[in-house]
């Protein structure tokens, strides 16, 4: 099961597992967001390569417009994932 939705402050909710399932309504979503955001990860339990993609994705069309994504509440677990894929360098953490 996968759930992405926005609260009062502006910031993205992510929760469930974000795999090839999930990932036409994740892009959707995270297509709309045309500004600097705080993406909430405490109750995502897992991510797929596609989801990654997806996630790098929205960020490099921020960037390109002077705007990014800052990754909060990541578990240890998918921090990890995101060190070994490089993506360190890519988003902001918090």
């Amino acid at each position: 099961m996968f759930d992405i939705n926005r609260d009062d402050s502006g910031a993205v909710h992510l929760a469930g597992r974000l795999d090839a399932a999930s990932a036409p309504t994740a892009r959707e979503f995270l297509g709309g967001i045309d500004d600097s955001c705080r993406l909430e990860l405490s109750q995502l339990e897992y991510i797929a390569s596609v989801g990654l993609g997806i996630l790098v994705a929205a960020q490099r069309r921020l960037m390109d417009e002077g705007k990014g994504l800052l990754l909060a509440g990541m578990s240890p677990h998918l921090r990890e994932v995101f060190a070994l894929a490089g993506f360190e360098g890519v988003f902001e953490f918090e």
